[in-house]
């Protein structure tokens, strides 16, 4: 062979190899685009991808973001710096796929509880009314998917914010910060079997940021769940919404801790718990007869001043989940009320204990106190509502 040939056939090779890269990489651009365009197809019209990068073990989508609709309380409804899917490559060639990861990288959500008391996130994706377009193509995409297996979900310095408008108006926010979350085996799109989970984060206040964290599993398709919750020095002022009725004086400053085993078993749920409240200050009375969440003001200042300005009541919330008359909120707070006029020694003849039923404790004191939390641990943290 020449040496003109074998420079001729280099060059060729050398083309060759280039227009092979070039092809690759539009290709590759092509995929990416077609990628993000459905990515955002089904997650609506308010939602907004900066990009998507592809590398050799992860999908990495980049600036995404879903607007809140009118109305809605915050300019967006979820945000996250960065999305990262990591699936593995070996269960692409069988029919149950398996993604060993996806991590959200400081993500952001914003909730809503309206004035009827329901929980709103998402909007027009989880709630709401979904386009054709997007019905079409998760219907598609679950009847052809075979099953997949997610090995964990995870949230990096997550922000959460609540706005309740059961309790102010405009509604009042409660933020978690610095959330850092996990959750393990979950299946799609059966949703089968036990998935583990745990949280922690900071719970915002005003004199003080206390601490949230919460671990245990739940299984999706039948209902029952293990949780155990604990809140450590959260702000009482954050919280007097929820536990100052009408005509009573605020908080200026407090703690509030808590500790809650929660378990549901075939709809029932039993979860006892213990509630501390201390280091409370409350604003200058205006009359000899104010109350606290219902209570004597006078009594629950002299206990605090006879032990060390702390209140602890343990108690047990139990009941039918299923049943349209139980209602967690309710329950703890008669239990929180009850305990608090326990230690403080107003045990009044016909006290019940039935969760649910307030009793006669003191006329109507422990009712109205019952009426003012209005469930301020359900509203933080989600659950059934009395209607």
């Amino acid at each position: 062979m020449g040496t003109g040939t074998h420079k001729r056939l280099k060059l060729a090779a050398a083309i060759a190899v280039v227009s092979l890269i070039v092809g690759v990489g539009v290709g590759f651009r092509v995929a990416v685009t077609v990628l993000k365009g459905k990515v955002v197809e089904v997650l609506g019209p308010d939602s907004e991808i900066r990009d998507i990068r592809l590398g050799w073990t992860s999908v990495n989508v980049e600036g995404l973001r879903i607007k809140g609709p009118g109305g809605w309380p915050e300019a967006d409804a979820l945000r996250a710096e960065r999305v990262a899917v990591v699936p593995s490559l070996r269960s692409l060639f069988s029919r149950h796929y398996r993604v060993r990861s996806i991590t959200f990288v400081r993500p952001y959500l914003s909730m809503l509880r309206t004035k009827e008391g329901k929980l709103s996130a998402l909007p027009g994706l989880l709630t709401g009314a979904v386009s054709a377009s997007q019905t079409e193509i998760l219907s598609r995409a679950v009847a052809s998917s075979p099953a997949v297996t997610i090995g964990r979900i995870s949230f990096e310095d997550g922000v959460v914010e609540l706005y309740d408008a059961t309790v102010a108006q405009p509604p009042l926010k409660i933020r978690l910060e610095r959330i850092a979350a996990a959750i393990r085996n979950v299946a799609v799109p059966a949703l089968k079997g036990r998935s583990r989970f745990e949280l922690a984060g900071v719970v915002k206040g005003i004199r003080r940021d206390g601490q949230i964290k919460m671990e245990g599993w739940a299984e999706v398709g039948t209902g029952n769940s293990s949780v155990k919750m604990e809140l450590r020095s959260v702000d009482l002022v954050i919280l007097q919404p929820y536990l100052i009725k009408a005509g009573e004086r605020g908080v200026q400053k407090g703690i509030f801790d808590l500790d809650l085993q929660s378990d549901v078993r075939d709809n029932r749920l039993k979860a006892p718990g213990k509630a501390t409240i201390s280091d409370m200050e409350l604003a200058p009375a205006e009359g000899g007869f104010d109350t606290f969440m219902g209570l004597p003001r006078r009594a629950v200042l002299a206990f605090l001043l006879r032990n060390d300005s702390k209140i602890t009541v343990s108690f047990v919330l139990e009941g039918d989940v299923d049943d349209p008359q139980f209602s967690i909120d309710q329950a703890f707070t008669t239990r929180l009320a009850m305990g608090i006029a326990n230690v403080l020694g107003l045990n009044f003849p016909g006290m019940v204990k039935d969760v649910g039923t307030l009793g006669q404790i003191g006329g109507e004191a422990v009712g109205q106190a019952a009426k003012s939390t209005g469930g301020w641990l359900h509203r933080l943290f989600g659950g059934k509502k009395k209607h």
